[in-house]
C-alpha cells in the first residue's frame, strides 16, 4: 500500500492531508498495511485522531515531525494514520484496548498491535521527553521495540490476554443477561429522571471537569415536569448557552468545557455537537416555554449554515487552535474592544461592551477574556448595542481563522438536517430538505452508502440509521411519502447489512444479535464491534431501534417493527438497571415498544403544525395523501391517535387533539 505522502491529491481527511508531509512513513488503515507488518515481522504502531484534536496537533508538532522519532517509527515499527471520524469502527475498536490497558481515553490514541491487528500496548498523548512522571514517546518505542525482538511470547501472550477482554467488551450487548418479561419504560424514566437529577451540579451539567454537553440527558428530563427536573434543565441550558461554551462573537458551541462552570472552553466545534444542542434548545423552548432558548438555537443552526457549508452538505468541525495558537480567534482584552469600537464610532457603547461580555482586564484565559454573559443580560444583543456587536464579529472574522475539516460525515450531516428540519424556521426547513436531497447522491454509489463524500470508509450503522430517521423527519414535515419511502430502503439497508444473525420475525421474535456498527462489506477488523453505550453522540443499537421503529409506525410494518423490539429486549437489562449509561436508547425503545401514531390526512395543517410545535415524545406524525395504510379511508380536516394501528375516534379542534395526545401518552 503506498504511503500517505504519495496519495495525498486522493486523500478525503484533512487529517491525514495534515500528516502526509511527516518525516514518519504513514500507511492508512487496511489488510494491505497488515499485510506489510507481517512481511517486515515488525508490530504496527497505530495512531488514531482527527483535524480539531489540539493534543493531536502538539503529538504531531513534538514527536511526528521529529527525525528522529520518525527514524525510530520508520525502522521499528509499521506507522499507520487513521481519522477517527472517518473511521470510527477502527476507533472504537481501539479505543476500548487502550481503556482496558491505561484506565482511561482521549485522543492521539497511540496503540501498538502485533501484525494480524491485535493491540499488546495503548496510550494516548505521549511526550517527546520523560516529562511529570510520563514516559517519554523515543523511550517507550525503545523498550517496545527491544520487548519484541527478546520478549516476542511474552508480548504474544499479552496480546492474546488483551484481545480476548477485547472482543467481550465490544460486544457488551452479547453478554447481558437475557431478558424475556414485559418491559415497565415509565419506570425505567424514572430511573434515569432519579440518576440525573442526583449527578446535576449547582451551575448545570452532569459531572465535574471536563464537563460536556449532554442533551440527550436534558430531553430524558424534559419528559417531567416536577420542580427538580425542570430546574436541571434550566441550569444546564442557561449555563451552556450564557457561558464561554457558547461563542457570543461568532455562534454555535464548542466541544466540552475544560472547567466545571462552562467558562472556559475547548475552543474546536463539531458539526455533530452545533446539531444535537439545536435539537436539544428547541425542543426545551417548546416543552418549557423558553423562547430564548430558541433564539440559542437558531444562532446555532446559523452559525453552521454560515460557517460550515461545502459543496455537498457541511463540515465536520473547526480547529481548536487558530494560527498554531489555542482560542486566538475567539479571546479580547479590553484594550482590543476599545480600539475597535473607537475606529467603528462606537465609542460610547465600550463599558457597555464590556459589561455585558465580561472582558476583564486580565482574563481568565491566559491574560484574554473568553466572552460570557454577565448575570442578567439578557442572550439577545439589546438594540443599543447590536451595532457594536456586529463591529466586533467583523473585526474577528478579520483574524487568523481555525483550520476546518471539509468532510462531510453522513451521521453527522443527517443529524443536521434533523436540527434544521425541526427550527420550523422557513429559512432552515429548506435547508434541511435541500441537506437531504445531496446526501442520497453524494454518499450513495452503485448501492452502497459511504461516510464521506469521497467514498473511502463504508458507511456506519450509525451512518445508515441517522440518515433513515431524518428522512422520516422529512415524511412528517412534508407529508410527502417519497421520503418515508427513501427512509424505508434505508432501514433494509441497515438489517441486510448490520446485522447480527438471524432476523426476529412474529413466528421467532427473540432471535439476533443486533446491529454492528461495521458494515458486511467491510472485511479489515478482526472483530465487529457493536455500540450500545449513548455518548456525545447515541449509539448506534439506539440508533437503529428508533429508526427502524419510527420507520414501522408510519408504514403499519409489523415485521420491522419486531426487529427494533427485539433490540430493546437485548438491551433490557441495562435498560432498567444502568439507564444514564443508554439514554438516547431509553428514548428509542419508547418508539419500539409504545410509539403513537397521529394521522392527519392532507396537507400540513394548523393540526399538524400543533403536533410538530408539542414536541411530543414517542409520537409519529403521519399527513399527506400517500398510499399507507393508516391514511387510508381517513377524513381530511380530522385528526386520529393511533397506537398500533388502532385509532381513537376522531377529533377536529387542537384542544381536542391535544388531550387525546396526553391521555394516549399517559396510558
Amino acid at each position: 500500500m503506498p504511503l500517505l505522502r504519495d496519495v495525498k491529491d486522493q486523500l478525503g481527511s484533512s487529517y491525514l492531508l495534515d500528516h502526509a508531509d511527516n518525516p514518519v512513513a504513514w500507511r492508512t488503515w487496511g489488510d494491505d498495511a497488515l499485510q506489510e507488518a507481517t512481511r517486515l515481522d515488525r508490530p504496527i504502531f497505530l495512531s488514531v485522531g482527527y483535524a480539531a484534536c489540539h493534543w493531536c496537533h502538539v503529538m504531531a508538532h513534538e514527536s511526528f515531525e521529529d527525525l528522529d522519532i520518525a527514524r525510530l517509527l520508520n525502522e521499528y515499527f509499521v506507522p499507520i494514520k487513521v481519522d477517527r471520524e472517518e473511521r470510527p469502527d477502527v476507533d472504537a475498536l481501539y479505543m476500548a484496548a487502550t481503556l482496558l490497558v491505561a484506565g482511561h481515553g482521549g485522543w492521539p490514541m497511540s496503540v501498538f498491535l502485533l501484525p494480524d491487528g491485535r493491540p499488546f500496548m495503548a496510550g494516548t498523548y505521549y511526550p517527546p521527553t520523560d516529562r511529570s512522571g510520563q514516559v517519554g514517546f523515543p523511550r517507550l518505542l525503545l523498550a517496545l521495540h527491544e520487548a519484541w525482538i527478546t520478549q516476542r511470547e511474552t508480548v504474544e501472550r499479552q496480546a492474546s490476554e488483551l484481545s480476548n477482554a477485547l472482543v467481550r467488551e465490544v460486544h457488551f450487548v452479547d453478554h447481558l443477561a437475557p431478558f424475556h418479561e414485559t418491559l415497565d419504560l415509565g419506570a425505567v424514566r424514572h430511573h434515569l429522571r432519579d440518576e440525573l437529577v442526583a449527578q446535576v451540579d449547582s451551575v448545570g451539567g452532569f459531572g465535574g471537569a471536563p464537563k460536556f454537553p449532554r442533551p440527550s440527558f436534558v430531553d430524558a428530563l424534559l419528559e417531567f415536569d416536577d420542580p427538580t427536573s425542570r430546574s436541571a434543565v434550566s441550569r444546564t441550558l442557561e449555563s451552556m448557552s450564557r457561558g464561554g461554551l457558547f461563542d457570543h462573537f461568532g455562534g454555535g458551541f464548542a466541544r466540552y468545557s475544560v472547567d466545571g462552570e462552562w467558562h472556559v472552553p475547548h475552543f474546536e466545534k463539531m458539526l455533530s455537537d452545533q446539531a444535537l444542542l439545536a435539537r436539544c434548545y428547541l425542543r426545551a423552548s417548546l416543552v418549557m416555554g423558553r423562547p430564548e432558548w430558541r433564539e440559542v438555537a437558531l444562532a446555532t443552526l446559523e452559525f453552521v449554515a454560515q460557517d460550515l457549508r461545502v459543496n455537498d452538505g457541511y463540515a465536520s468541525s473547526l480547529d481548536a487552535d487558530a494560527g498554531g495558537v489555542e482560542g486566538a480567534h475567539v479571546t479580547w482584552t479590553p484594550g482590543e474592544v476599545d480600539e475597535v469600537l473607537r475606529d467603528t464610532g462606537h465609542a460610547d457603547a465600550v463599558g457597555a461592551v464590556l459589561t455585558r461580555w465580561r472582558i476583564e482586564a486580565p482574563g481568565a484565559f491566559e491574560g484574554r477574556s473568553i466572552p460570557r454573559l454577565s448575570d442578567g443580560e439578557p442572550f439577545t444583543t439589546p438594540t443599543a448595542l447590536a451595532g457594536a456587536h456586529d463591529q466586533l464579529i467583523e473585526r474577528r472574522r478579520a483574524r487568523v481563522q481555525p483550520a476546518r475539516d471539509e468532510k462531510v460525515v453522513l451521521e453527522w450531516n443527517a443529524m443536521t438536517a434533523s436540527a434544521f428540519l425541526a427550527s420550523d424556521d422557513d429559512t432552515f426547513t429548506t435547508l434541511g430538505i435541500e441537506l437531504l436531497d445531496s446526501l442520497a447522491h453524494s454518499h450513495f454509489v452503485d448501492g452502497v452508502w459511504w461516510r464521506t463524500q469521497h467514498h473511502q470508509a463504508h458507511a456506519t450503522a450509525n451512518d445508515v440509521a441517522w440518515l433513515a430517521d431524518a428522512m422520516v423527519d422529512a415524511f412528517e414535515f412534508s407529508g410527502d411519502a417519497v421520503w418515508l419511502e427513501k427512509s424505508h430502503e434505508l432501514t433494509r439497508y441497515l438489517v441486510d447489512h448490520y446485522w447480527d444473525g438471524p432476523r426476529p420475525s412474529a413466528t421467532s421474535p427473540h432471535q439476533g444479535g443486533g446491529v454492528f456498527t461495521q458494515s458486511d462489506l467491510v472485511r479489515d477488523l478482526a472483530t465487529r464491534p457493536k455500540e450500545i453505550f449513548d455518548g456525545a453522540t447515541p449509539s448506534a443499537h439506539a440508533l437503529a431501534t428508533r429508526a427502524l421503529a419510527r420507520v414501522a409506525l408510519c408504514r403499519g410494518d409489523v415485521e420491522m417493527l419486531i426487529v427494533a423490539q427485539r433490540l430493546v429486549e437485548l438491551a433490557g437489562t441495562l435498560l432498567i438497571t444502568h439507564p444514564s449509561a443508554v439514554p438516547d436508547l431509553v428514548a428509542a425503545a419508547g418508539f419500539a415498544l409504545g410509539g403513537v401514531e397521529v394521522v392527519i390526512p392532507g396537507t400540513p395543517s394548523a393540526l399538524a403544525h400543533h403536533v410538530r410545535s408539542m414536541a411530543m415524545p414517542r409520537t409519529v406524525l403521519i399527513t399527506g395523501s400517500g398510499p399507507l395504510a393508516l391514511l387510508a379511508h381517513r377524513e381530511v380536516g380530522l385528526a386520529y391517535v393511533c397506537r398500533a394501528g388502532e385509532c381513537q375516534l376522531p377529533v377536529s379542534s387542537v384542544e381536542a387533539l391535544e388531550g387525546e395526545l396526553r391521555r394516549t401518552l399517559l396510558t
